[in-house]
């Protein structure tokens, strides 16, 4: 277990307390060698800190990330912005607690992190050259971008995450509408239909099937 906190006595506190329930801890108190640490050794996880001296916990989060080291990573913060959740989570990081936080909660969450592992977690989705950003909310098409409404996006990004599956229509509407969704179902083929027009027909492609009876898939190479 990596700890990145520049709090002298929080890190000491976790450095103890984690070692007492059975992980191997080293500390460091400084971004750039928070940085250097993780880049350098295979950690069953991170408690990162956001606000440090030298490189912060965003900016080391996204490095990572960009390395492809998915290594689990649940963020500390003294803010407790919602903003500052949304970029930590957005920047690639799994987890965060906002402080003072329960060290018994802290201990849970990184164990349920590490039971997860380091799967990879793109923060950019793709398949093949059709690309999506959900936190920069951008979708290209090979070099082009293409602007779509926020529930076409919100369509692509379910479909991009269960890409090379079939997804049901009833699937479709309880993650991209609500459980609660009591208008018309037929609503999925309209919006589809926009996603193809968009993403699809001007670019001689075809991404989206369509499996009667059965739902929708995505192709893995993007079409």
């Amino acid at each position: 277990m990596l700890v990145v906190e520049d709090e002298k006595r929080l890190a000491a506190g976790l450095r103890n307390g984690l070692a007492a329930e059975g992980f191997a801890v080293d500390i460091t108190l400084d971004g750039t060698d928070g940085l250097w640490m993780a880049r350098e050794n295979p950690y069953d996880a991170i408690v990162l800190d956001i606000m440090l001296p030298g490189v912060n916990g965003y900016k080391i989060c996204e490095a990572l990330r960009a390395d492809g080291n998915w290594t689990p990573i649940l963020m500390l913060t003294a803010k407790d912005g919602e903003w500052d959740q949304v970029e930590a989570l957005d920047t690639g990081a799994d987890d965060y607690l906002t402080k003072p936080f329960s060290f018994a909660i802290l201990v849970a969450r990184l164990r349920a992190l590490i039971r997860r592992g380091a799967a990879e977690r793109p923060t950019v989705l793709e398949a093949g050259d059709l690309r999506l950003d959900p936190a920069a909310r951008k979708v290209w098409r090979g070099e082009v971008e293409v602007a779509l409404t926020t529930r076409e996006q919100a369509l692509l990004e379910f479909l991009l995450r269960h890409k090379g599956d079939i997804v049901s229509k009833s699937e479709i509407l309880d993650h991209v509408w609500d459980y609660d969704f009591e208008g018309d179902p037929n609503i999925v083929e309209v919006y589809v239909r926009h996603l193809r027009n968009k993403l699809d027909r001007p670019f001689d492609r075809a991404a989206i099937e369509t499996l009667r009876g059965a739902g929708y898939r995505l192709a893995s190479h993007g079409g």
